[in-house]
């Protein structure tokens, strides 16, 4: 079923649990966490970049992503993620996303805090939930890269919260978007102090190759979304290349993509684990 960003991150909240997100960009993708989520009873966001709606289109992924909702077993809410251009959430909002995340953070504190006022503004009207992001988080997401970490102080968090009114924060607590190169290193401590300020649901980007039981323990330090891309990507380019060296003559893209779903779906169900959300739809 399709229900808003709101509903879905506030239950987490509640029960102390996080939103499994994860992105799509096509069918068997998006099929691959739908099937894992109803497997495991697990509330989920299918979440769509910029880069991918420039890739598959609006249209096409709002059909996807809509259908795929509606039709589902388990609450799915439809998210904007790392969405850098208010048009983008214009359209998204006209098109039937029932949440959304404006990244400004990469500007100043208060440019941040006026760009996300806007989004909230108009988004709280039609109760869709606005993520914002807060400090910077390394690594490549889609188009927007950074080779710093600037780690979320708790005193900007709250006056960030206070002067935007968002639904849920994205912090940056030591994780990094894409391939996590070196040693994991959470600053769980600095979650727990930001969740004691501000008791709103807290989001975790960058979490690809973060082991599950850090992923967990983030989740206990006060967590409630966690967002998945690139191990998705990868799960689904491994499946293929063995596919295609090991059936060199097919070429029916059916039988290709197969295997590549199943081995997405898995991952889907190992990271609603780490997530704590099985069982909780």
């Amino acid at each position: 079923m399709l229900v808003s960003g709101k509903e879905i991150l506030r239950d987490a909240l509640e029960k102390k649990y996080a939103v499994p997100a994860f992105n799509f960009t096509n069918m068997e993708n998006l099929q691959a966490i739908i099937d894992g989520a109803e497997e495991m009873n697990s509330p989920v966001i299918i979440q769509t970049t910029q880069g991918a709606i420039e890739y598959a289109g609006f249209e096409y992924l709002a059909d996807l992503g809509k259908g795929a909702a509606k039709r589902a077993k388990v609450p799915v809410a439809l998210h904007l993620d790392h969405g850098t251009d208010l048009g983008y959430h214009l359209k998204a909002i006209r098109l039937g996303w029932t949440s959304l995340m404006i990244d400004a953070s990469k500007c100043d504190f208060e440019t941040n805090v006026n760009i996300v006022r806007q989004v909230v503004k108009i988004a709280h009207v039609l109760d869709i939930s606005v993520e914002a992001e807060l400090g910077v988080i390394g690594g490549k997401e889609d188009d927007i890269e950074s080779d710093i970490s600037i780690y979320t102080e708790v005193h900007d968090a709250v006056k960030f919260y206070n002067e935007t009114n968002c639904d849920s924060l994205a912090i940056a607590v030591g994780t990094a978007h894409g391939i996590y190169k070196g040693e994991v290193k959470i600053d769980f401590d600095r979650i727990r102090e930001i969740k004691q300020e501000i008791n709103i649901p807290l989001v975790l980007h960058g979490s690809s190759g973060v082991p599950e039981d850090m992923l967990g323990k983030a989740v206990e330090s006060g967590i409630n979304k966690i967002n998945f891309d690139t191990e998705l990507k990868l799960a689904n380019l491994k499946a293929m290349r063995k596919f295609i060296e090991e059936n060199p003559n097919i070429y029916d893209i059916r039988k290709v993509f197969k295997p590549c779903r199943i081995a997405m779906k898995e991952v889907v169900i190992k990271k609603i684990k780490a997530c704590k959300s099985y069982n909780k739809a």
